[in-house]
């Protein structure tokens, strides 16, 4: 059974990674002057027409701007959230309890099927 598990594992993690991969925006960082300072370089060029974001009839085409037009806050979305250990019973074990809760639902529920 736990072979089986984890083959499911492995199997739901390729999965996300492909449709991470399919239809995202990439930001690729480039190594700036200071080793904490990382320069953000979009995949999208400024000016390009930027297909499926208008989405109201008789709207100019929405027009990818340069990168630093855009605000710093921006580019730290694509990094995951971290919470900060504040011991027993606060937040990060909290979502650590959830997500092994979730894991192991979703584990359950698959071994019903099978």
């Amino acid at each position: 059974m736990s072979a089986l598990l984890e083959c499911r594992r492995l199997l739901l993690s390729f999965r996300s990674v492909e449709k991470a991969a399919a239809g995202t925006r990439l930001f690729l960082s480039t190594k700036a002057s200071k080793p904490g300072d990382a320069a953000v370089v979009s995949s999208c060029p400024a000016n390009t027409i930027i297909n499926g974001v208008n989405y109201l009839k008789g709207q100019p085409p929405v027009l990818a701007l340069p990168d630093e037009e855009y605000p710093q806050w921006l580019w730290g979305l694509l990094h995951n959230k971290t919470v900060a250990e504040d011991g027993p019973g606060g937040r990060a074990e909290k979502a650590q309890l959830r997500a092994e809760n979730r894991r192991r639902i979703k584990d359950q529920n698959f071994l019903r099927t099978q």
